[in-house]
């Protein structure tokens, strides 16, 4: 079993590497229909696994086609990961989008929504002119917030219950 601070340097190490490759090595064209970037890198604690993250700009069709371009040069960036990094054994690699950008930016629209409309509840009461905000639209806003940090805690939930059964 690795140490905290290898397995940390190690998940730095594959992160550089396959990033370079996104950049210059891998000639899949679906690979270059959307922007990709390497966000986060988790690997086992037996360095046998590794989990990677990207975020992915575009459409959801170069969304998907992107990830399908990854899944199938997995084979190549695993053999690739090999010769780069001196381990004993090169980690099983699988790709996964990483949804947290969206997520985030999802999140800061929607309190800069609510922000905005409660500063104009407090403009118009100045006034004594009340207006109502849209009872309908707050609902939505806040079952969508609530939506967002229920998915997030049940994901980190699901990858704390998954890292467990992996050790």
């Amino acid at each position: 079993m690795a140490t905290d601070r290898r397995v940390s340097r190690v998940a730095a190490s594959i992160k550089r590497e396959i990033s370079q490759m996104l950049m210059q090595d891998i000639k899949d064209d679906r690979v270059g229909t959307g922007m990709v970037s390497v966000t986060e890198v988790i690997v086992s604690g037996d360095l046998q696994h590794a989990k990677i993250y990207v975020s992915i700009y575009g459409s959801e069709e170069a969304k998907a086609t992107t990830l399908e371009g990854l899944a199938s040069a997995k084979g190549y960036v695993r053999s690739e990961l090999g010769r780069r990094i001196r381990l004993r054994r090169t980690p099983e690699i699988s790709f996964l989008h990483d949804l947290s950008l969206e997520r985030g930016t999802n999140m800061v629209n929607l309190l800069n929504q609510l922000s905005y409309e409660r500063s104009l509840v407090e403009a118009n009461s100045e006034q004594d002119s009340p207006i109502e905000l849209d009872d309908e639209l707050d609902d939505e806003l806040d079952d969508e917030l609530d939506d967002e940090l229920d998915d997030e805690l049940d994901d980190e939930l699901d990858d704390d219950l998954l890292e467990t059964e992996e050790d």
